[in-house]
């Protein structure tokens, strides 16, 4: 992709997001981000505890385009992923998807929700399916 499709993708997430908004039946409520840059997630992930995988991710959150682009991008990306997929994910390969020559200099940024998406699965490992939403 090359710098300017890799605008037009970024600007059509950030300006029609994918998977925006909560999640009632969420299994992990995960906020991730810096508030003092502005740049704010909040995932919501539903687990299919049968098969291991993501059912459903929602988010939330205000911030910079490439932010909040590369949140409803991971939205539809993760969609039916196994969470050892999530967990396998690579913070380089984010930045690369998002197109590397336009985020580069905001890493951060590219690989917040990517960031919040892991820590939302270690959650969800560590207490299992038996709590409810937290």
């Amino acid at each position: 992709m090359d710098r300017q499709e890799a605008i037009e993708y970024l600007l059509d997430h950030y300006e029609h997001p994918r998977n925006h908004g909560a999640l009632d039946a969420a299994d992990v409520v995960m906020p991730g981000g810096n508030p003092s840059c502005g740049d704010v997630v909040t995932l919501y992930l539903a687990v299919d505890a049968t098969t291991d995988t993501v059912a459903r991710l929602m988010f939330e959150g205000q911030g910079c385009t490439i932010s909040q682009a590369a949140a409803s991008i991971l939205t539809e990306l993760a969609a039916g992923r196994t969470l050892d997929d999530i967990e396998a994910m690579d913070f380089n390969d984010m930045i690369d998807l998002l197109g590397r020559e336009v985020v580069n200099t905001r890493p951060r940024c590219a690989t917040l929700a990517l960031g919040t998406l892991k820590a939302a699965v270690a959650r969800y490992r560590r207490r299992g399916t038996t709590d409810g939403a937290s």
